[in-house]
């Protein structure tokens, strides 16, 4: 097939290059010829794609392109492509800009009458949705929730009335933390974990957010993790009929941790301390108050 000309610009150009997020069988044949013809490589970790470069007997000039040094490289990518380059665009794996850098560089190339060209692939988001066996006609992609158990808790209750599908990207060690605050706040959904996708110990695990806990306490979580959640059923939303709604005094929230959670009230303060964002002493002081009164 003969490639269409907004392929060839007379311009320079940024290609957005789809790379596989673990096989690397699924990289596509108009990738691997776009990487050929590129002028220059911008990638997140050169090492990383070296390889895949490598792999493919591909020799092309490589520039760091990452969210520490983006703020300057960008403007210097546009100069070379205003200057006639054809930029191709990397990340480590799966869809460049989709929880990646690059979109700073996408709207300078669109400010500067760049061309930008999309070319499709592997994407993690996709590859878990379609397997994981729950509602697909709609979902809302979250990213990576916040590290801090606070923000992501907040986040999670902005999300609590959200009738579609979520999926969203998730650390190892913070995966266990997730899926309790998810619990917490969205009720017991139906679930799916999909682990290390496309590579040799892929591995997915269904059920509800109870059963991926229950797992994940068994077993310690390796490897790159794509969480969905469902949509709530008639158990979920009792559920998040219960614990969702927002406890009214530091003492009702721990009282509701207790229960729910079945741990010790020294436990339960020290969680609900950080969804009020107090220190342990200022808690233990105000529940004292709270419970006085």
């Amino acid at each position: 097939m003969t490639p269409r000309e907004s392929e060839n610009p007379r311009r320079g150009c940024l290609y957005l290059v789809a790379t596989p997020i673990g096989n690397l069988e699924d990289i596509s044949l108009r990738a691997l010829r776009i990487l050929k013809e590129a002028d220059l490589i911008a990638c997140e970790d050169t090492r990383q794609t070296l390889k895949l470069l490598s792999h493919f007997e591909i020799r092309k000039p490589l520039e760091s392109y990452h969210e520490h040094n983006e703020m300057t490289r960008a403007p210097e990518l546009i100069v070379r492509m205003e200057e006639g380059a054809r930029v191709a665009l990397v990340s480590d794996a799966g869809t460049p800009v989709i929880s990646d850098p690059g979109h700073r560089l996408v709207s300078l190339c669109l400010r500067h009458k760049v061309v930008v060209i999309p070319i499709p692939g592997p994407s993690a988001i996709v590859a878990a949705l379609a397997a994981c066996g729950l509602p697909s006609e709609e979902f809302t992609f979250l990213g990576f929730l916040p590290a801090r158990s606070t923000e992501r808790r907040r986040r999670l209750q902005l999300l609590a009335s959200e009738p579609r599908s979520l999926v969203l990207y998730e650390a190892p060690h913070r995966l266990c933390a997730t899926l309790r605050d998810a619990l917490d706040i969205l009720g017991d959904r139906p679930a799916a974990i999909a682990r290390e996708l496309t590579k040799i110990h892929e591995e997915f695990l269904r059920g509800r957010i109870t059963d991926l806990v229950r797992a994940f306490e068994e077993k310690e979580p390796r490897g790159e993790m794509t969480l969905i959640i469902g949509p709530p059923d008639e158990t979920a939303l009792a559920e998040s009929g219960r614990a969702g709604a927002q406890a009214r005094t530091l003492a009702e929230r721990v009282a509701e941790i207790m229960s729910r959670q079945e741990v010790d009230q020294k436990a339960a303060l020290k969680r609900a301390a950080k969804e009020f964002g107090l220190a342990k002493r200022e808690a233990y002081k105000r529940l004292l108050t709270e419970e006085n009164s």
